[in-house]
């Protein structure tokens, strides 16, 4: 591959990451720990990761356990999945808390898809842009008169291969977690 291709390449792989990372945070009704991912809990004084206060483990298909180092960590932790959009209510025993998770309803797993579909298409439209930016620095080039016609030429097919490959990673991920998602 071209170096001039290479950073592009680079972005739309970021973008692709971007995506599973969000696609993991979408519960599926199965229990799924990278749903806390995004959470934070303030832990003297500094937003922290639940996962770097707490053993998080899956005992059963629809639990999370959320076992945290110090006991004061227990109602920090039970206010951010509350105050969070999980929609999950925690249980805590005072030492652990679980999150069970219910099974999905057929109108919530029809949003979630409809959801994982917007994603992918804001994946898509960062990955064109990024195509766009390509060919925008490639046309640059063609300016400054060190590089010919051609070789834009083939650096902008370069790039526009680079797209066609992401776009349709990007509906292979969206396909199956909508299949993940409605399925019972």
């Amino acid at each position: 591959m071209d170096e001039r291709l290479v950073q592009f390449d680079e972005k739309m792989q970021k973008t692709m990451n971007n995506l599973s990372e969000e696609f993991g945070s979408i519960r599926a009704g199965r229990a799924n720990p990278h749903v806390l991912d995004k959470l934070r809990v303030d832990y003297y004084g500094t937003p922290t990761a639940i996962q770097q206060v707490a053993n998080v483990n899956v005992p059963e298909p629809r639990m999370i356990q959320i076992q945290p180092w110090e006991a004061s960590m227990v109602k920090e932790i039970e206010k951010a999945i509350l105050t969070s959009d999980l929609g999950i209510n925690p249980t805590n025993d005072g030492k652990v808390i679980r999150l069970l998770f219910p099974e999905l309803t057929e109108e919530r797993r029809k949003e979630l898809a409809k959801d994982v579909k917007k994603k992918g298409e804001s994946a898509k439209v960062a990955i064109r842009n990024i195509r766009r930016d390509a060919n925008d620095s490639f046309k640059k080039l063609s300016k400054s008169a060190d590089v010919s016609e051609d070789e834009v030429k083939e650096l902008e097919d370069g790039a526009q291969k680079m797209t066609d490959k992401y776009i349709t990673e990007i509906d292979k991920s969206v396909e199956a977690k909508t299949k993940e998602i409605l399925t019972v």
